[in-house]
């Protein structure tokens, strides 16, 4: 029997942290990873601020959570700080995971090539930064499901396939 992989989900919005408006992209990310098999134990709303981010983000990576996922704060707005605190945890960048998201996005939405988000590895966690809007959310999760199981198999100690 396969190991359940463990998520984090974390929407980073100031408005959807205030109630102002729903959380469309965090609830389709979560939706996503538990029909991937993934037990989401966490899925945090919080505002676009460095230290609440670089916290939720330690706290998965504390518990060993398998892959974190944070949607929003990833474009040049002055609150966009969410790729700013996530690269300060990373340990081992992964830079073609947010480059496969820009080029599948690029041509539905040619600012997709905007987003500075990023992805990387802290322990044994994943970490990977979506854009904020609920159709990144579903691209997102496209490229999740393409490399993330992968990802987990070379964390987890098993050869290369």
């Amino acid at each position: 029997m396969s190991k359940i992989r463990t998520a984090f989900v974390i929407t980073t919005s100031d408005r959807a942290s205030a109630g102002e408006y729903q959380d469309l992209s965090g609830e389709i990310i979560s939706n996503g990873l538990t029909e991937f098999g993934y037990q989401v134990l966490n899925h945090l709303v919080i505002p676009d601020d460095f230290q609440e981010i670089t916290s939720a983000l330690t706290l998965g990576i504390n518990q060993h959570v398998d892959l974190i996922v944070t949607t929003g704060g990833t474009g040049i707005s002055p609150r966009d700080v969410t790729p700013d605190a996530t690269a300060a945890l990373i340990e081992k960048s992964m830079p073609g995971i947010p480059e496969a998201l820009r080029a599948h996005s690029r041509e539905k939405v040619p600012t997709a090539d905007l987003s500075r988000g990023v992805a990387g590895i802290n322990g044994k966690s994943l970490i990977i930064n979506l854009p904020g809007s609920p159709n990144a959310a579903r691209d997102g999760l496209l490229i999740i499901e393409r490399l993330a199981p992968h990802i987990h198999d070379q964390l987890s100690g098993h050869d290369h396939s």
